[in-house]
């Protein structure tokens, strides 16, 4: 009787309602199309004379063009005014074919039919009280058949805008959609339908359109949408059930921050080391940069299949500043994997190759060595291998002193001599470049593909080393915090599955929840366990779903990005294999929001509790202290650093804590502190 359409639109496109995310059913209320003018071009007289003798002139103009409650009296006004003209029934006219309303649309759909069409506009012309000839029929056909064809265009080509807009919206090169349709028009006139679909084909050629006829959509629709209503709260109640245990109350962050406390003190305490998981190694390093050193240094940084040689040039006075140039090597599997004196000879050749295209050959420097494996120092220049990792197995060097390594590939060259000052971490190391920046800057931490910390702790409470005075720079490997089970209470089973498959299971738990090498990981373990329980995917786990690592940490820092619409989040998802609807899109935006929320904020815990030791160790009442920080998690990640901030912020409450990225920790901090190391030495012989 009546004409409407309604579609889902993006929520980003809807201002009248409050949010982006999703997607939204628009009521489009299309029957007023054209009531300010712009369909005044093709509206005929007979368009204008229905308008007008109607209830609301002026309103519904669309409406008035295609729906069943006027296609009849327009074909009445069309066989009025031709037999009027004398072109029709001998120029007769009777009171019934002038009354509104006696020609009904139901008429059309009968004279329109394939073969009873002329007999039925015979019976009909006749009980309208006229005598019509065979061409009078004809005509008569022929007039229904224009006025529906024009229906049909029409509610074709609005049609066609609504799915157009829906192709763009999804961005996609071809549509796939379907379109519901109810209505008595549709229905029973015999061409409509087809007449329609023929349109909306011509006008979308790149788009597969599909045509359902809907069954008391008004009825079991009603019902239909509280039925999805009730599903999506109850798939809604049973996502955050399980998310549940991923967020951590403020009472959880301190019990956190109080057990790091407690670990710290085992891994410092004589007695205590040996069992202790959080092993705070003393680094030697017990001087920050004060702006006085200066001098060129060489830095190795050894840390993963790359290897950089670095010239670091240190001036201070008025020009104070560093000026770096470096070059990267790569290390070839069969040499990390070869024997100890290959690798460090290739170490050697690289260093070779960098002097001579510095055009430094012979000249002897100071050099600092960022070796990024877990090591036990005994002194600033000597560090002893515990064990390869990243895929290191060169024989014959666990257990061994590397700088000692190092000299005898040097001696064996015969080329060069270098005087090897200090071996550094590369938390160490970010601490000593941002320490260079900034005098109040007395802990570093990496939050990238692993995680770790150091700070500056006082010389009486690192038991492993003699002496009282002073402070030295500690080495947490904070990543084992929890592998002694002291963190299992807030584990979840996905932190579990994670852990068993990973290359080292029961060590670096803490690592595992919070670096950006398994994040990832257990975003895609939880999504897994949507899946299954038909929570998300619509129950379908893809091939892509279940492998391994696909869910790169990159995802993460891509999807949570405040300025990527939901599109993007799907073509992110899509890249990896997966079909997803905008619903799918939202939850899994929000997966992945919880799972880096918690790492950052066990992240600030633990750096809580390192700047509370550090406040009582010098019994302040307030301290003011700045992190030096490196990682791409931290770095790339658009909310990480931002609640990490805000947790340490909440548990120390008596620090006050600025953050500092670091610029080349591992390759710059190394050469300051073989800066510094050498203005303590030069000192001491003055």
């Amino acid at each position: 009787t009546g004409t409407n359409a309604c579609y889902m639109e993006e929520m980003r496109h809807i201002d009248l309602v409050e949010g982006d995310e999703g997607r939204m059913c628009i009521n489009m209320e299309w029957g007023a199309f054209g009531d300010d003018g712009v369909l005044n071009d093709i509206r005929t007289e007979f368009d204008r004379e229905i308008d007008m003798g109607s209830l609301n002139p002026g309103k519904q103009l669309f409406e008035k063009m295609i729906s069943g409650m006027y296609m009849g009296e327009l074909v009445r006004l069309i066989l009025v005014k031709m037999a009027k003209e004398g072109l029709l029934f001998g120029g007769n006219l009777t009171p019934d074919l002038l009354t509104t309303g006696h020609f009904e649309t139901r008429y059309v759909s009968a004279i329109e039919k394939e073969k009873e069409g002329l007999q039925k506009a015979h019976e009909i012309l006749t009980k309208l009280g006229l005598e019509p000839s065979h061409e009078d029929c004809v005509a008569t056909h022929r007039i229904c058949q224009i006025v529906s064809t024009r229906s049909a265009n029409l509610c074709g080509a609005t049609l066609a805008a609504v799915l157009r807009r829906i192709k763009e919206n999804k961005g996609v090169d071809r549509l796939r959609s379907t379109v519901a349709v109810d209505g008595s028009v549709y229905k029973k006139h015999p061409h409509f339908a087809r007449r329609l679909h023929k349109t909306v084909r011509k006008l979308l050629p790149d788009c597969e359109i599909r045509f359902v006829r809907s069954e008391d959509g008004s009825g079991k629709g009603a019902a239909m949408v509280t039925a999805v209503a009730y599903r999506l709260a109850a798939q809604h109640k049973a996502r955050q059930k399980i998310l549940e245990a991923l967020k951590l109350s403020h009472e959880q962050l301190l019990e956190v921050k109080q057990r790091m406390r407690i670990e710290m003190e085992k891994g410092l305490g004589k007695e205590t080391h040996a069992e202790a998981t959080v092993k705070m190694l003393p680094t030697y390093v017990c001087s920050t940069p004060d702006g006085t050193e200066k001098g060129d240094f060489l830095a190795l940084d050894l840390g993963g299949t790359n290897f950089r040689v670095l010239l670091v040039r240190v001036r201070n006075g008025m020009r104070r500043g560093v000026e770096m140039h470096n070059k990267i090597y790569s290390i070839p599997v069969e040499i990390m994997q070869g024997t100890g004196e290959e690798l460090f000879d290739h170490i050697v050749h690289c260093i070779s190759d960098f002097l001579e295209y510095m055009g430094m050959k012979g000249v002897s420097l100071p050099l600092g060595f960022t070796f990024s494996f877990p090591c036990q120092q005994n002194n600033l220049d000597e560090a002893i291998l515990l064990q390869w990792t990243k895929g290191f197995k060169a024989t014959g060097c666990e257990g061994e002193d590397v700088v000692n390594l190092l000299k005898e590939a040097i001696h064996r060259r015969e080329e060069f001599d270098l005087d090897v000052v200090a071996v550094v971490n590369d938390t160490v190391g970010t601490m000593m470049t941002c320490g260079y920046e900034d005098p109040y800057c007395e802990i570093g931490l990496i939050v990238g593909t692993g995680s770790n910390a150091c700070y500056m702790e006082e010389m009486r409470n690192v038991e492993l080393v003699e002496g009282e005075e002073g402070r030295m720079c500690v080495n947490m490997e904070w990543g084992a915090f929890g592998d002694s089970g002291c963190l299992d209470d807030i584990r979840t089973e996905f932190d579990m599955a994670v852990d068993e498959l990973s290359l080292n299971p029961g060590k670096q738990r803490f690592e595992k929840m919070i670096s950006g090498m398994y994040l990832g990981e257990i975003v895609r373990n939880i999504l897994m366990d949507f899946t299954k329980r038909g929570l998300l995917f619509r129950g379908r786990i893809s091939e892509r779903l279940k492998t391994r690592g696909i869910f790169e940490t990159k995802f993460l820092s891509q999807i949570e990005s405040d300025c990527l619409a939901l599109l993007q989040v799907r073509s992110i998802l899509q890249h990896l294999g997966l079909e997803t609807t905008c619903d799918d899109s939202i939850i899994v935006k929000e997966v992945c929001t919880v799972v880096a929320r918690r790492a950052a904020q066990l992240c600030g815990a633990g750096m809580a509790a390192v700047v509370d030791k550090i406040r009582e160790n010098r019994g302040l009442d307030f301290l003011k202290v700045t992190v030096g920080v490196d990682g791409t998690l931290y770095k790339l990640h658009p909310h990480f650093s931002t609640v990490m901030h805000e947790t340490v912020k909440q548990l120390s409450p008596k620090c006050e804590v600025t953050f500092l990225q670091s610029e080349d920790g591992s390759g710059k901090g190394a050469a300051l502190i073989t800066a510094v190391a050498c203005r303590i030495r030069e000192a001491g012989q003055r």
